[in-house]
């Protein structure tokens, strides 16, 4: 497929499956909330969004039964980059949106926006705090991510490092509340705040 017709196609909507979500006794991505897969929410989002949805997982990550594309990133290191670079790779030419598999209330409003922005690095940014995930990157950057990656750097200082577009609580605000959409699942106590926060969102409903 040529260039041309490859930026032609959705975005990437990439989610990150590669944790081993030791606090949470298990693979992130199978643990369930409010009775689906946490996985399921994120994969909604980013369907929803008209992207395209992607997984990324270590070889051998277990996940739920999924109806999309698959992809395993390399075994060694453990390592955020290692799925962010093999999703980059894989999109080509096409924009690429990254979200991590325990955040159950990203919005599709945003990751529309961020597939269709003209930066070709997006970051939310909460109380002048970058947050790595979700962000939007572009197959140019590539090679910094790659070299990041071999030097095990962290993920924060790299993305530092190439001068993201940072998007602040206000502009944040318009997809939805900013400390929901950048709200992560690492333990017992956040699968039981986010249950909370879908109770609240139902009774809103």
């Amino acid at each position: 497929m040529n260039g041309t017709s490859e930026r032609n196609r959705p975005a990437v909507g990439a989610v990150l499956a590669g944790g081993r979500g030791s606090r949470l006794g298990g693979s992130k991505a199978t643990v369930e909330l409010a009775g689906r897969a946490l996985i399921d929410y994120p994969l909604g989002a980013v369907a929803t969004g008209g992207l395209e949805p992607l997984v990324v997982a270590k070889p051998g990550t277990e996940l739920p039964p999924l109806d999309v594309e698959v992809i395993r990133e390399q075994e060694s290191p453990r390592h955020p980059l290692c799925g962010i670079v093999a999703a980059l790779r894989y999109a080509g030419e096409r924009p690429l949106v990254v979200v991590g598999c325990d955040m159950p209330f990203v919005s599709s409003p945003l990751l529309t926006w961020l597939g269709s922005a003209r930066e070709p690095l997006i970051f939310p940014s909460m109380d002048g705090h970058l947050q790595p995930l979700p962000g939007r990157y572009e197959r140019g950057l590539l090679p910094a991510l790659e070299r990041a990656l071999a030097a095990e750097a962290s993920l924060q200082s790299a993305i530092e490092s190439l001068r993201p577009r940072l998007v602040g609580n206000e502009e944040l605000a318009r997809f939805g509340e900013p400390c929901r959409l950048c709200f992560n699942v690492n333990t017992p106590a956040d699968l039981e705040a986010a249950e909370r926060m879908l109770e609240t969102i139902n009774d809103r409903a």
